[in-house]
């Protein structure tokens, strides 16, 4: 893969060779809001890191050190929701982009900064985790547009602070400073700005050393869990079956043995 990749027009890159690689939201004039065609070409992003196997973690942030993303852009509202027919469309899209995020099998990691906000915290919400600048604020905002958040939203928010507070962040529309996100589990890490990028770097290089069989089904086995309908208990079984009889479970006991470090390929 080379160095960058753009999607969208550029609103959308892939930045970086394996094992770590960054997706980037790219409208920092906008506050990294997120357009039609970013959610239209989130799916072909993630395809194209599902075809590189050299790719291990994937971080997706912002663009410009202010913003991770300040929601759907409004600006496209008048077009996007002019009638029935592209309302459905738009939605889609949507989905369609989030899922494909959710479902990525490499840990993907959200890198927030700045505004996290309505579509661009939905993007965050469907990463793996999300380190947190302590200078990030989150809200979720339909109740002052009038909307309603979907059900593919509301789930992954409920999955991560439970539905008494999501509840709270939907009726209120309230801006939470990053210290309330961390203390109801919106977020998993929070870290001084100037610490943020090493922090998490430091991290993702520590995932791509591990098992990538064992992170990719641990990714898998707790999503079947959580999405309703998603997969049976038998399916997930044959997942973690299936790693006792691979190679990285074969390197992992030598270098048990070994008193060494496993390298796993």
């Amino acid at each position: 893969m080379t160095d960058e990749r753009s999607f969208a027009g550029g609103q959308l890159c892939l930045i970086g060779q394996g094992p770590v690689v960054t997706l980037e939201l790219r409208q920092p004039e906008k506050h990294n809001a997120v357009s039609s065609a970013m959610w239209q070409a989130l799916p072909e992003a993630v395809a194209a890191i599902e075809a590189d196997e050299a790719i291990r973690v994937v971080l997706v942030r912002g663009a410009g050190g202010r913003a991770f993303s300040a929601g759907a852009d409004i600006t496209e509202f008048a077009s996007v929701y002019s009638d029935a027919g592209r309302t459905e469309a738009y939605n889609a899209a949507v989905r369609a982009g989030q899922a494909a995020l959710r479902h990525l099998a490499r840990p993907v990691i959200a890198v927030i900064d700045g505004v996290c906000v309505g579509g661009g915290c939905g993007i965050a919400l469907a990463c793996d985790l999300r380190f947190a600048s302590t200078a990030a604020r989150f809200a979720i905002t339909p109740a002052r547009l009038g909307l309603a958040y979907s059900y593919a939203d509301t789930a992954q928010l409920v999955e991560k602070v439970g539905p008494a507070r999501a509840k709270d962040i939907l009726f209120s529309g309230r801006m939470l400073p990053a210290e309330e996100a961390l203390a109801i589990g919106l977020i998993d890490r929070m870290i001084a700005p100037d610490e943020l990028n090493g922090v998490v770097s430091a991290y993702a290089q520590d995932l791509a050393l591990l098992s990538q069989t064992s992170i990719r089904a641990a990714k898998a086995i707790v999503n079947m869990l959580v999405d309703d309908g998603a997969a049976t208990p038998n399916e997930a079984a044959q997942i973690a079956d299936a790693s006792f009889t691979g190679p990285d479970f074969q390197e992992g006991f030598r270098a048990f043995s070994e008193k060494r470090k496993p390298n796993f390929r």
